[in-house]
Parts: structure tokens; sequence; C-alpha cells
């Protein structure tokens, strides 16, 4: 683009205002291209679906609330089961489909020996879907 002038007292100085048409040009092809491209990204098959009355299944897994209290005593969903016991169960467990979510208490007095005990004998058996419960703090 050509900023010349005939005017020999003005040639040396600066052109002060821009020259719109360029600029107007392109926004006009863009706003054309956007124009015609727009109904072709809305574009949608239309189908009619067959219309059916079952009910989707949706299986919840079970719930199993395990608990290690203070003395070390485990406890499977409030009865109070020895480890050996608590592994038996866990490998029942380990075998339903869905598999159980295990809700792992575990009180703050407790030695972490036992709790690592009942997360590997959870994990031997298949069992991973483990959560912590725990009590909020109070501020």
């Amino acid at each position: 683009m050509a900023f010349a002038s005939f005017d020999s007292q003005r040639a040396a100085a600066p052109m002060g205002e821009i020259n719109m048409v360029p600029l107007i040009d392109v926004m006009l092809v863009l706003l054309v291209i956007f124009i015609v491209t727009a109904p072709l990204l809305s574009h949608a098959v239309k189908l009619d679906l067959p219309r059916v009355s079952a009910q989707p299944s949706q299986m919840k897994p079970e719930k199993i609330e395990f608990a290690i209290d203070a003395a070390g005593q485990r406890w499977w969903n409030g009865e109070p089961v020895s480890r050996p016991d608590a592994a038996q169960r866990f490998a029942a467990a380990g075998r339903l489909q869905p598999l159980p979510e295990v809700q792992f208490r575990a009180d703050q007095a407790v030695a972490y020996r036992a709790v690592a005990e009942t997360l590997a004998d959870a994990a031997r058996a298949g069992v991973h879907r483990i959560g912590f419960v725990s009590q909020p703090e109070d501020h």
C-alpha cells in the first residue's frame, strides 16, 4: 500500500489517517465465510427413534462398613470379627459383581499395623474400592 501525496509541503510529514477500505473488505469476506459455513456446523440427522418402556437397570454396589476401634477390634457392618474372618469376608466380597464399596473407619489411637493388615487383606481379595471415613476438624 502506497501512501504518497502530490503535495510537496506535506510529502515528508507522516500520514495521520488510516485507509479503512482494505479492513472493511477483509471483514466482509469473513462475514460471508461465516454465513456460508454456519448452517453446515449445525447439521443433524433427524431420526424417529423407537420407544421402549423398560427402565435401565441400576445395580448399586453393596456398602460394607468396616471399622477398627482403639483396642484393635475389627468390626464388619457393626459385628465384631477376627482378622481371619475379615479376610474370608473380603474374599467373598471380592467375588461379587459389582464390587462392593468399603467405608473404612479406624480410631486415631489404633496401631497402623492393624490398618495395613486390613488393607492388605482387602487388596489380596480384589476389593479395591475403599473409602476412608474421618471426622472434620473443629476450628
